[in-house]
């Protein structure tokens, strides 16, 4: 097991004010891409930061508060579902880390992104760390507050749409969901070029 790093900087840029970049919504058929940057307070340490996804839901609600107390800074941007289907997943995914980033109040003078990839243009110097959100507490900090958000956002979907069960898959294309779509068609909050959804845009 990969341990997490518990300081905002990083061994090869002593000193440096780092930023985490993470972000939560690839895999889903609805919904935006939502993301997260951090800059984690050396002075207030967050016990517990770990991937999003190996957290409970209540360690994660938990955390979002600490992380966004604690914090020298945070922000959270997205992109949007026709962002998704203009750009693709991937390039709406960078767009949405590269809005986080440049939407901290605090400056970074380094940014380590979650994963094997880097958005264009960030405002400072960045690396990619793949499985970062396991390795960088920043970026697991980052992780927690994308996944928290998007969530949340899906759990409000679900009052909108109760047939659908956004509140349980959070978008993704279980056999509730897929089953869903077929008999009540696709919403404007449903990703259309993603192919499960696109087979059935023609049953409607």
């Amino acid at each position: 097991m990969v341990k997490v790093v518990l300081e905002p900087f990083i061994p090869e840029y002593p000193g440096y004010l780092v930023a985490g970049a993470d972000e939560a919504g690839r895999g889903p058929l609805a919904g935006d891409v939502v993301a997260a940057a951090v800059i984690l307070d050396p002075n207030k340490p967050i016990v517990g930061l770990d991937d999003s996804k190996k957290l409970s839901e209540k360690k994660r609600e938990a955390l979002f508060d600490q992380i966004q107390e604690h914090a020298l800074s945070f922000s959270i941007a997205r992109a949007s579902v026709e962002e998704i289907d203009q750009l693709n997943i991937l390039h709406a995914s960078m767009l949405a880390m590269k809005r986080a980033i440049e939407s901290l109040s605090v400056a970074p003078e380094y940014a380590l992104i979650d994963g094997n990839r880097l958005p264009p243009k960030l405002p400072c110097p960045a690396e990619a760390v793949v499985k970062g959100d396991a390795r960088h507490a920043a970026i697991a900090a980052a992780s927690i507050l994308a996944k928290v958000t998007r969530d949340r956002e899906m759990v409000a979907l679900d009052l909108e749409y109760p047939e659908y069960g956004f509140a349980k898959h959070k978008g993704y294309p279980t056999k509730v969901h897929m089953d869903a779509i077929e008999k009540y068609g696709v919403t404007k909050h449903h990703r259309k070029s993603f192919a499960p959804v696109q087979k059935n845009l023609s049953l409607f």
